[in-house]
């Protein structure tokens, strides 16, 4: 017998709500609370806008008027549990994925090959956090979805753990173990143990990991998971291998079909690794993986390669950034052949969350940008002061608008370009300029 909430959701046609600002259209609506609002002030707008019904921690409100209202202490904790409930009346592959690095790019890859031959729901953009996750898994529906793949973001212990419980994923992928969010987790060693209990879950629940060898902490922190289905090296269930990584990546999967893909580095090998060792697995012919791999083109300012009416390439990877997806793209952009006449130009920003090691870390960066001899770099942001004073190739700008107007006083042309920054800094908004 469904519960009170969860017969307001079926009410509603699955469709879920926790925004009053827009359209409701017969919606169940969760109000919750943020920082300096309470979500309940907003429950009325919500329900003149059309939603269906709300749920709310006011029991003034809810015992007044039941037939529109629902109280929950926590409406946060309402939407997880209920979200939980709903993805338990499901028994189907539930893939979830996290990782420092590149786990939004392997989601939408897996979801690309997984969807030649499943309905799969996926996380939309990066919704991968206590409020995403339920909301991606809310959004299944019988007959529409066979496959789910979630994405699990964390900046702190304990995330995974709990986006875990809620999704109860059947399998589990890790895209590597890296410096992200160093400020929430406490340290490198923090990283690892955050994301690794996505594979403690597993291992409880006798759950399915597929592994990334080339990351060399991952093995062990699967160790104990019952199935364990490793990728890409050549004496894994799933070998693949990197044939070239400029302009973009090809690689050869087991059976010798090669793969020409859109994503250019070769930190985007093992994310394609992943999606077409998932696909294997789950019997995808590997002409369909390999068609898969190589039709996506990204969209999401992550690795996308563009070429601009001034003649500039870019390397556009200005989603997001850390010590480690710097550290990786910058050396892949360094070994990156160059045309005749044509020089390189790197513009990178702050990288954010990192806590008591900032400093330090963009120091390192600092070092880094002068071993690799790059001909000019824009460093862009009051952290990216602590990096600027390495090489005398390096010109540093407080803000964003300080480049933007160097930019266009000194016009750009003909050259390769990386641009990579933190969400934060949106270095995206720098491409009309190049």
């Amino acid at each position: 017998m469904p519960t009170p909430l969860y017969s307001h959701y079926l009410a509603a046609g699955g469709h879920v709500s926790t925004d009053s600002r827009q359209p409701q259209a017969g919606t169940l609506f969760f109000a919750l609370n943020g920082p300096s609002f309470r979500g309940a002030a907003f429950a009325a707008q919500a329900l003149e806008k059309g939603a269906r019904h709300a749920v709310v921690d006011d029991i003034l409100l809810a015992t007044a008027d039941p037939a529109r209202y629902t109280y929950a202490p926590d409406p946060l904790v309402a939407l997880q549990n209920l979200a939980r409930h709903h993805r338990q009346q499901f028994r189907i592959p539930v893939l979830a994925v996290t990782g420092s690095n590149g786990k939004t790019t392997t989601k939408e890859l897996l979801t690309a090959v997984l969807a030649r031959k499943f309905k799969v729901l996926a996380t939309i953009g990066n919704l991968n956090n206590h409020i995403g996750v339920p909301l991606t898994l809310l959004r299944l529906r019988t007959g529409e979805h066979d496959f789910a793949v979630i994405e699990m973001g964390a900046n702190h212990r304990g995330e995974i753990a709990q986006l875990c419980e809620i999704a109860q994923p059947t399998h589990g992928l890790i895209t590597n173990i890296g410096k992200a969010h160093l400020e929430g987790f406490g340290g490198a060693e923090g990283v690892a143990l955050g994301k690794g209990e996505l594979f403690d879950y597993l291992t409880r629940t006798g759950g399915t990991a597929f592994v990334n060898t080339l990351d060399a902490r991952l093995p062990s922190l699967a160790a104990q998971v019952p199935v364990i289905l490793s990728y890409p090296r050549l004496m894994d269930n799933y070998p693949a291998t990197l044939l070239s990584a400029t302009p973009a990546v090809v690689l050869r999967l087991a059976d010798g079909t090669d793969v020409a893909a859109q994503l250019t580095g070769d930190y985007n090998f093992p994310n394609l690794a992943a999606a077409a060792a998932v696909g294997l697995h789950f019997d995808i012919p590997t002409a369909k993986v390999a068609a898969a791999l190589a039709g996506y083109n990204p969209q999401n300012n992550r690795s996308q390669l563009l070429r601009t009416a001034a003649g500039n390439e870019l390397v556009l990877d200005a989603y997001n950034a850390n010590p480690s997806s710097m550290a990786v793209a910058l050396r892949s952009f360094a070994a990156r052949p160059v045309a005749a006449g044509q020089t390189k130009l790197v513009i990178l920003g702050d990288m954010f969350e990192l806590g008591e090691d900032s400093a330090a870390e963009h120091r390192a960066l600092g070092r880094l940008l002068a071993e690799l001899y790059l001909p000019q770099i824009l460093l862009i942001g009051p952290e990216m002061a602590g990096a600027a004073a390495a090489a005398t190739t390096i010109q540093h700008f407080t803000t964003k608008a300080e480049a933007a107007e160097w930019l266009r006083q000194h016009p750009v042309r003909s050259r390769q370009v990386l641009v990579k920054g933190s969400r934060g800094m949106a270095l995206e908004t720098l491409v009309e300029l190049l």
